[in-house]
């Protein structure tokens, strides 16, 4: 491969990811350009040292000017998606995030850790006499989702449609998530139906829940408009679920295929928090966000504009050679693990890192301690996005320990 090969783009990814297009952009090209069909072109920022630099400096590499898709977006679009926290940059971005940031800290994650391991323990009862399952949809996808939808404060009943939903936001790009655009649009008036109804019954009754909060919440003396709402609440459904349902999938994943780091997670169980970083690490389930230059500047020698998009790629970062030994050894003792599987730091750092620890070592515990040869039995089929690094079915079948 030479870098006239490089193709970053959405086809690539359902294939796998490109380790081998990184592991020569990271050696040769560490900020590329990048062409793109339908638009300007791109940076492409690599190394683990270049993606946390444009992480913490928010004032050089705006998420609000072009927001964080590759994509250009069309005025319209661009209007809406500056509504949401992952589109704004301090001091917006700030006022926004304390409004939903206390229900995520480490200090309400550890009240919730009795339920995650409660539920954790249900889901793997609930297939662990069937000896196969799909691992996705019955494992993985269960304990995030519902979750996020009990600290959101929805009913049981309604979280299954919450999953068919934010598949379909997710999957924009694959042909099995949403066949037409159209299907995406109703996808969307669907989820900003139920959440302003969700919305209308908390401001009658009051609970303790983030909708609550989030209907009660004023930035600068207003309360949040519907539009504000309802993208927060497709935010913290989307990205509270489908992100750690992918790193679960790819943590088992990585387990099956070295079965020699799933003994010593047994031998050793003092190597949990280690593994749950390696497992970050290993499966980062965002390919990258966009920033746009606010100014001309330069990234390891390359001259890059004002307007320029500048993209982070996580999954590469976090197999710099320059930060971490061997980093194509799936290693659950590893350490220091300087991993950006939420983020380079910075203002954008993600909120609901404490969670995601907390729901992945719980399930992962779970399967670990009572799943006995685990084995695929079919394909591992990936989500086609360039955004999402998804796993959309994975079948598995298992003996009970």
């Amino acid at each position: 491969m030479d870098l006239a090969e490089i193709d970053l783009l959405e086809d690539t990814w359902a294939r796998g990811v490109p380790h081998e297009a990184f592991a020569l952009l990271r050696r040769e090209a560490p900020v590329f350009w990048h062409p793109e069909p339908d638009g300007p072109g791109f940076w492409a920022v690599t190394r683990h040292a270049d993606v946390v630099a444009v992480s913490r400096d928010p004032a050089t590499f705006s998420s609000e000017l072009g927001a964080t898709f590759i994509d250009t977006q069309t005025d319209e679009a661009l209007a809406q998606l500056r509504l949401t926290i992952l589109n704004m940059d301090p001091p917006r971005h700030n006022r926004y995030r304390r409004l939903v940031s206390r229900g995520f800290t480490p200090r309400m994650i550890d009240r919730l850790v009795a339920t995650i391991e409660r539920r954790a323990a249900r889901i793997v009862d609930e297939v662990v006499d069937r000896g196969e399952c799909e691992f996705v949809e019955d494992v993985a996808a269960k304990l995030p989702l519902e979750m996020i939808c009990e600290m959101i404060g929805l009913p049981e009943a309604d979280w299954p449609r919450m999953f068919e939903l934010s598949n379909t936001l997710v999957g924009f790009d694959d042909p099995d998530l949403r066949a037409t655009p159209e299907e995406g649009e109703a996808a969307a008036a669907e989820i900003y139906a139920y959440c302003d109804a969700v919305a209308a019954d908390r401001r009658a009754n009051p609970r303790d829940d983030l909708m609550t909060a989030l209907v009660q919440a004023e930035v600068d003396g207003e309360r949040l408009t519907d539009l504000e709402l309802n993208l927060f609440f497709v935010t913290l459904v989307v990205a509270g679920n489908e992100t750690t349902r992918n790193l679960i999938s790819h943590a088992m994943l990585a387990l099956i295929e070295h079965p020699d780091q799933l003994r010593r997670l047994r031998e050793d169980p003092g190597l949990w928090p280690t593994a749950v970083e390696e497992m970050l690490r290993w499966g980062t389930s965002i390919h990258n966000f966009r920033r746009t230059a606010t100014r001309d500047t330069e990234l390891r020698g390359q001259r890059i504009a004002a307007g320029d998009k500048v993209v982070m790629y996580y999954m590469s970062a976090n197999r710099d050679e320059e930060v971490f030994e061997d980093p194509f050894r799936f290693d659950v003792g590893r350490t220091p693990n300087d991993h950006v599987a939420f983020g380079g730091g910075g203002v954008h750092y993600c909120l609901g890192a404490s969670l995601a620890r907390a729901e992945i070592r719980a399930i992962m515990r779970q399967l670990v301690e009572r799943l006995d040869d685990v084995q695929l039995a079919g394909e591992v089929r990936r989500l086609r996005s360039d955004f999402v690094n998804g796993i959309k079915s994975m079948p598995v079948t298992f003996r009970a320990r």
